[in-house]
């Protein structure tokens, strides 16, 4: 028999990430027994809060619950895949290398879909470049990924994600739909809407308490439409109330822009004192 209670991983899997999504529709409209108190003790990181009285954007309505399919080929990455999208849909077509995108490679277009496989950086990548112990880590990153599009926040759809066996643990691939635009390191002549854009989204993320350590200068998005979208939600996870998250922003996306070498412009955009 299948360890917990006759359920294998897959479906356990499923319920959790439907289970997270639920938590966000009844926080955002205070019933059920989601309800926070004033006074509550426990902090989960992983559970979608209520959304800040002055959020500045119109939530959406929710995204299709995932369904998981066993041993599937997924375009550009092979055999052996669990895919976890919504009623199960799997990626096909061929696939083709997304041009002009930074990060850590690998990154495929199939059709209107990107496929972001997950691959580690530092010093540890040397040892251990792509596996993970669970498919846990890629699951949070969809929850929190889903709850920040399904609460109308500027970011591409997130679809999915899919995971294998690889050595002693697991790969994982994110899913996502496409959105045509530059990144920021591309296109450092703003206008004044757009730096506007990304001071506000950033602010935003601080106001709610969603930390996500990787943000970056190469992680905000200009669609040719314009507004900028966040991209990247990789060890996100909600903060205790009371901590002050622009700040940390702040400092991320300086040392960002030192590294890439952007102009005194794009330090303006986050208010820093800082110059290079």
């Amino acid at each position: 028999m299948p360890p917990f209670g006759g359920r294998c991983m897959t479906h356990l899997l499923v319920d959790k990430c439907c289970w997270v999504r639920s938590s966000f529709l009844s926080l955002r409209s205070g019933g059920g027994h989601g309800k926070l108190e004033s006074n509550a003790m426990i902090h989960d990181p992983y559970i979608i809060p209520p959304l800040p009285p002055d959020w500045p954007y119109e939530p959406g309505l929710p995204l299709r619950p995932l369904g998981c399919r066993l041993n599937l080929d997924l375009p550009g990455f092979g055999s052996g895949w669990r895919v976890c999208t919504p009623g199960g849909i799997v990626p096909s077509g061929d696939p083709v290398p997304l041009a002009g995108v930074f990060g850590r490679g690998g990154i495929l277009r199939v059709g209107d879909l990107v496929l972001r496989p997950y691959r580690r950086g530092g010093l540890i990548r040397h040892l251990n470049e792509r596996t993970y112990r669970t498919h846990l880590r890629f699951a949070a990153e969809h929850a929190v990924h889903r709850g920040l599009w399904e609460a109308g926040f500027p970011t591409v759809e997130p679809v999915g994600y899919a995971w294998r066996p690889c050595g002693l643990g697991v790969e994982g691939v994110l899913i996502t739909r496409l959105a045509e635009g530059e990144p920021w390191p591309l296109r450092w002549d703003l206008s004044a809407a757009r730096a506007n854009d990304i001071r506000r989204s950033i602010h935003s993320l601080g106001q709610w308490g969603l930390w996500s350590p990787d943000l970056n200068a190469t992680n905000v998005i200009l669609p040719n439409k314009g507004g900028a979208l966040l991209l990247d939600w990789d060890r996100a996870r909600f903060e205790a109330s009371g901590q002050d998250l622009w700040l940390r922003y702040r400092a991320r996306l300086e040392r960002s822009l030192r590294k890439l070498g952007a102009p005194s412009a794009a330090f303006d955009v986050i208010g820093s004192a800082s110059r290079p």
